[in-house]
């Protein structure tokens, strides 16, 4: 028998949304709750706070249904000696209370630093037209929007109308939405002007010298309104975990909450993919002359590393180094040492698509030291060795990753788009379908010119009585375009 000491209650409604957690207090054990079941029944679980579910108790993980009152009536809610409901509010107070605090100081720092950029950068530069209005906007973008938005939020948030505030808030995200996808496209355009505008340089060192700026930079400036979102989302879900869901602000910070965390979320987003770009543009360059195409839309880099490729005929295993992307694998060999120019690049060998590819491991499933992966393509076979047993591990899952993957998003478009065509009438049904075409000639000749312009339309090789006709080959059919991309090209 586990006894569970509980300090921190929240009381749920009987709708469903709001959660009682409890916590534990010196046993080692966590209790979560699953949901309401019916009434005042709760599911509860109990494991520990050390590791796993299946290492917490010798039964693994175990549920207790629990009958509790809800309310917030004054009285013990756990086992002897714990706390009474009285404490718990205090307590959710005063983190509460702390929590509101460091939100309206960093706010108004964060004001003021919003307020610099705008004065000191984008009236003055405005002025005096050192940059062109396009440039201007492209550099500071919607960051002017964002300090006036900020400033009716620090009113609200200094009154403590925290729900208010941020209820008001959040239909002007749209602001940030915009700045955090320009952000990257903002810094390129900072550093072109840095290289090639000298008086914007000269202007930008003076401004950053003032002692307003307190040794901070221009472009650490810009990057605030980016880093602030992530800020908001921890200091709302603090707000929310120690507001009492009667309260009145509840609704509107847990609203607030999931605005702010939608944002977050394509901040990150666009962190990724900013990243990816840069790895394939740093592919890109590695590899000699254009024939490679690495840059490509939908494509995701993986990893990289050198392999071994064990040829068939027995020969000596050749290191070669592979490029794992989101659709294809790709062989290089370093440039040999007579190439002064291209004497630290490589050259593209082998691109091998993933959406029919086989992933198996030959030799490695043991605590051996490497193994062999046997990769099959529909045209073409791979041996890779390598004598890393981590490394191969780590090739072999990221393979079958991607190849999963890919083959998984082929599929649903695949069933999309049998399930947005719209199935053709065959002649059969026509010809059963009761009609009317006997007493209309009219009707009849129309469908005896429909069965003409049918066989007009038929291929060769349906028609009845006909040689077979030679296709040139741009009338080849789609279908082997789509086939030789399924087979590996040679570089």
């Amino acid at each position: 028998m586990v006894l569970v000491s509980v300090y921190r209650v929240t009381v749920p409604d009987l709708t469903g949304r709001r959660r009682l957690q409890l916590w534990t207090l010196g046993t080692g054990f966590m209790v979560n709750c699953r949901g309401v079941l019916d009434g005042s029944v709760i599911e509860l679980i109990i494991q520990s706070q050390r590791g796993s579910p299946c290492e917490c108790l010798p039964v693994g993980e175990f549920v207790l249904l629990v009958t509790t009152t809800m309310s917030f009536s004054p009285g013990l809610v756990g086992p002897p000696g714990g706390t009474n409901i009285q404490e718990q509010r205090d307590r959710w107070e005063r983190k509460r209370s702390r929590t509101a605090k460091e939100l309206v100081q960093t706010e108004q720092r964060y004001c003021q630093q919003l307020e610099l950029v705008t004065t000191y950068f984008v009236e003055i530069l405005k002025a005096k037209g050192t940059l062109r209005q396009d440039i201007r906007e492209s550099i500071f973008s919607s960051i002017k929007a964002i300090h006036s938005v900020n400033q009716s939020l620090l009113v609200h948030l200094e009154n403590s109308y925290f729900g208010r505030g941020f209820d008001q808030f959040c239909p002007h995200l749209h602001h940030y939405t915009m700045y955090a996808d320009n952000i990257y496209k903002a810094r390129k355009a900072l550093t072109i002007q840095l290289k090639k505008n000298k008086s914007f340089r000269r202007f930008k060192k003076l401004q950053e010298a003032r002692p307003e700026f307190k040794s901070q930079t221009l472009e650490e400036l810009l990057q605030l309104p980016v880093l602030r979102i992530d800020q908001y989302k921890h200091f709302l879900q603090d707000l929310t975990a120690n507001t009492s869901p009667d309260n009145p602000e509840f609704l509107q910070l847990s609203s607030a909450v999931t605005a702010i965390c939608g944002v977050s979320q394509r901040i990150q987003d666009n962190t990724r993919r900013h990243e990816n770009h840069l790895q394939l543009c740093r592919v890109q360059k590695l590899l000699k002359g254009r024939k490679t195409k690495v840059l490509a839309a939908g494509r995701w880099f993986i990893r990289e590393g050198w392999l071994k490729v064990v040829p068939r005929k027995g020969a000596a295993v050749k290191p070669k180094l592979f490029f794992l992307f989101s659709d294809m694998l790709l062989q290089a060999k370093r440039c040999g040492p007579m190439q002064l120019t291209n004497r630290d690049k490589f050259a593209g060998q082998h691109a091998y698509p993933l959406q029919e590819c086989i992933v198996e491991k030959v030799f490695g499933h043991t605590r051996s030291q490497g193994g062999l992966l046997s990769l099959t393509f529909p045209k073409a076979n791979l041996l890779l060795m390598s004598c890393n047993q981590e490394d191969l591990n780590d090739w072999y899952q990221s393979l079958s990753s991607a190849i999963g993957k890919l083959q998984s998003k082929e599929t649903v478009v695949h069933q999309r788009d049998e399930l947005c065509r719209r199935p053709l009438r065959s002649a059969a049904d026509s010809e059963n379908t009761p009609s009317s075409s006997s007493n209309n000639p009219g009707r009849k000749r129309n469908k005896v010119s429909s069965e003409t312009s049918e066989q007009t339309q038929r291929p060769p090789s349906e028609s009845e009585g006909s040689a077979p006709k030679r296709m040139k080959p741009s009338d080849a059919p789609e279908h082997s375009a789509e086939a030789s991309t399924s087979s590996c090209m040679i570089l």
